[in-house]
């Protein structure tokens, strides 16, 4: 089982470099790094080509969507470990990812909550209690009750990559919010996606800091249910915190 860890990264020069050493210094090595330098305006393609190890791709089509998709198609892991560039994988992630593809053959998703490294106690709190209030039965409604989606968290996720070939890779008519649940709700079909505590990684309060707790939380269920019910995003746009 060989693994691809990927890294979409649109003005990320200054929370890149420790995205990319945290994925050099797991105790199971990705096979692979790609980078998407995704229509970058700063230094992003720059401080990514500087790391030894990793692969950089320049696309010019501005887009979270449009770059997994890029990345997707130049892959060559059996595994594709998607994380956002802010983002800083525990020792242990990649290991702990590959130990629940092994262990259970149905798997074709395997996605872990998010800690936050610049958040307040309250802010972690809360999202602390979606992660093991709220989360869990969703999951348990949606995907193995009713089997028409999943929970997936798009900047912490893990995919079998003839399973996102199956489906067509990434649907890039979605611009950005229900990304993640599109994905979820099109790999169900084809087998099972793990919600994995252990399979955590660490990021940034930064939307939480533009938008408010309240309408971050607000935008993130309005569009997976209306993904879940419509097929569909209920939100078109969405406010760029990187720009």
């Amino acid at each position: 089982m060989t693994i691809t860890a990927i890294v979409c990264a649109y003005n990320e020069a200054c929370l890149l470099p420790a995205c990319l050493f945290s994925l050099l210094a797991q105790t199971r090595p990705p096979d692979e790094i790609i980078v998407v330098n995704n229509a970058s305006t700063d230094e992003t393609g720059a401080v990514a080509r500087a790391v030894p190890g990793v692969t950089v791709v320049d696309e010019p089509e501005k887009g979270l969507v449009v770059a997994r998709e890029t990345a997707r198609r130049l892959a060559h892991g059996d595994i594709l470990a998607y994380v956002d560039a802010d983002c800083r994988a525990p020792l242990c992630w990649l290991e702990r990812v590959e130990r629940r593809f092994r262990d259970r053959a149905s798997l074709v998703g395997v996605t872990g909550p998010y800690r936050f490294y610049d958040w307040d106690w309250s802010g972690r709190a809360l999202v602390r209690a979606y992660d093991m209030l709220v989360a869990p039965p969703t999951h348990a409604l949606v995907h193995h009750l009713l089997g028409v989606g999943a929970i997936l968290y798009g900047g912490n996720f893990a995919v079998r990559q003839r399973a996102l070939a199956s489906i067509g890779g990434f649907d890039r008519g979605i611009e950005f919010h229900g990304e993640d649940t599109n994905l979820g709700r099109r790999l169900t079909p084809l087998g099972h996606i793990a919600i994995c505590p252990d399979c955590w990684v660490w990021t940034s309060a930064r939307r939480y800091r533009a938008m408010g707790t309240r309408q971050v939380f607000g935008l993130y269920v309005r569009n997976f249910w209306s993904e879940i019910l419509r097929h569909r995003p209920a939100d078109r746009e969405h406010l760029d915190v990187r720009a």
